[in-house]
């Protein structure tokens, strides 16, 4: 990936010029090509997703590397990775996380779900319920998700471009 540099208005040639950004596109497509051959350009796309804190959908056929490209861009890129498997019988408390009450303190503590992750492979979201898909949807949209009446904010990777390329 290379970047264009149009800084003389005069001059209507572009000239690339690589940096610091496109270098660490090519170490981390270079890592993750160790772990998913010949895919080097759904790799660049799912990292054209990942570092603006964007949202992918994969569809393709079983055995195909969806789950492979999403463990090894998060190990690659050093993410705390979650897999949700969705089924009929998963709860949104399952995804999001549950105040537990502790009898010693007398208060409630919450237990954060797999959704607080920095990277999440939501794999077959059609076979659960529409309030389950519900509030995956909310915590993509909104960022953070709702809890007995409490909000907890999960981390993702909107900024992982300014905190790792500097």
């Amino acid at each position: 990936m290379f970047s264009l540099n149009l800084d003389n208005a005069t001059d209507t040639r572009a000239h690339v010029v690589e940096n610091k950004f496109s270098q660490q596109v090519q170490v981390t497509v270079k890592e993750v090509s160790k772990a998913l051959l010949g895919k080097d350009h759904q790799i660049r796309l799912a990292l054209c997703c990942l570092f603006p804190g964007g949202h992918l959908l994969i569809e393709d056929l079983p055995g195909m590397g969806k789950t492979t490209l999403s463990y090894a861009l998060a190990k690659a890129l050093h993410l705390k990775y979650n897999r949700i498997q969705f089924t009929s019988d998963l709860l949104p408390a399952d995804i999001l996380g549950i105040s537990i009450f502790d009898q010693n303190s007398s208060q409630f503590s919450f237990h954060p779900g797999p959704i607080f992750s920095q990277l999440v492979l939501a794999d077959e979201i059609n076979r659960t319920t529409p309030k389950t898909q519900s509030a995956l949807l909310e915590a993509m949209e909104e960022r953070q998700v709702t809890v007995g009446g409490r909000l907890g904010i999960y981390q993702i990777p909107s900024s992982l471009s300014r905190r790792r390329i500097q």
